[in-house]
C-alpha cells in the first residue's frame, strides 16, 4: 500500500527525527545507572508540562518548560545538580536517528516538500538540526511559538497547511507520540506513528493510517 497525493512531510522533532533519551544516555556514567528512567520522567514531566500550560492558557517557551521539567526529574531521581547545566547542553545537540538524512534526501527525490513541526522553539529547533547536519534537508522549521500554545491543539497542526496552502488530507504527518499522531490525524493530517519500541496505542478514537518501525520504511511508502 503506497501513500497518495501528499504534497508536504510535516515530522515531529523530539522521539522522531531525534533521541530523546540520547542526553541523559551521553552522560550515563556520571548520572548512574538508572539514567533511563530519569530520562523519561523528564520527558513525561515535559510533556505533562506542555498540555498543562495550554490548558491554564499560562504559555512558556519549551525551553522553559524544558528547564523546569528536568528540575523536577533531577529533584525525584536525586540527580546531583551540578550536572544540570551539562544535560541542558547536550539536550540542544541530541543525537538524530541514523536513518533520518537518508529518508529526508529520498523525498527531496520525490519533489515532497518537508518541514519539521515541534513544540521546540525556534533556536532550538535550528541549533538542534544545525548540529545533526539535517537543516538543508528541511524546507521549514516550524515552531508552536508561531501561535503560542502546544500540540496537539488544532492551530498547530494549521500552520503547516496555511504554510504549504494545501488541505490537511495533502500533508503527510509523522510523530513517535501517539497522542500526537491523534491530533494530527483528528486534523485531517494523513498520519505515520513511528512505532520505534513496541508501544501501545492510546485509546483516543483514531488510528493511524500507517504504522512503521523507522523513517527508512517511509521510502516504501513513497
Amino acid at each position: 500500500m503506497k501513500i497518495k497525493n501528499i504534497k508536504v512531510c510535516a515530522f515531529d522533532a523530539y522521539g522522531t527525527c531525534f533521541d530523546i533519551n540520547s542526553a541523559a544516555k551521553n552522560l550515563a556514567k556520571e548520572i548512574g545507572k538508572d539514567w533511563l528512567g530519569f530520562s523519561t520522567t523528564w520527558r513525561t514531566v515535559q510533556l505533562e508540562y506542555t498540555w498543562l500550560r495550554s490548558l491554564m492558557k499560562k504559555h512558556e517557551d519549551f525551553w522553559r518548560v524544558t528547564e523546569d521539567s528536568l528540575d523536577f526529574a533531577m529533584e525525584s531521581h536525586k540527580i546531583d545538580k551540578k550536572f544540570r547545566s551539562k544535560l541542558l547542553e547536550l539536550y540542544k545537540k541530541l543525537n538524530s536517528y541514523p536513518e533520518l538524512v537518508m529518508c529526508l534526501k529520498h523525498l527531496k527525490e520525490k519533489n515532497v516538500k518537508t518541514c519539521i513541526l515541534s513544540n521546540g522553539s525556534p533556536s532550538l529547533l535550528d541549533e538542534l538540526t544545525v548540529h545533526a547536519k539535517v537543516k538543508e534537508l528541511f524546507d521549514d522549521l516550524i515552531s508552536i511559538e508561531d501561535v503560542g500554545i502546544y500540540k496537539p491543539h488544532p492551530k498547530v497542526y494549521e500552520l503547516v497547511t496555511k504554510k504549504y496552502n494545501c488541505k490537511p488530507e495533502e500533508v503527510c504527518f509523522l510523530s513517535s507520540n501517539t497522542w500526537d499522531i491523534v491530533g494530527g490525524g483528528t486534523f485531517g493530517y494523513q498520519s505515520i506513528w513511528v512505532d520505534r519500541f513496541g508501544k501501545t496505542f492510546d485509546k483516543l478514537g483514531y488510528q493511524p493510517k500507517f504504522k512503521i518501525k523507522d523513517l527508512s520504511e517511509l521510502i516504501k511508502l513513497f
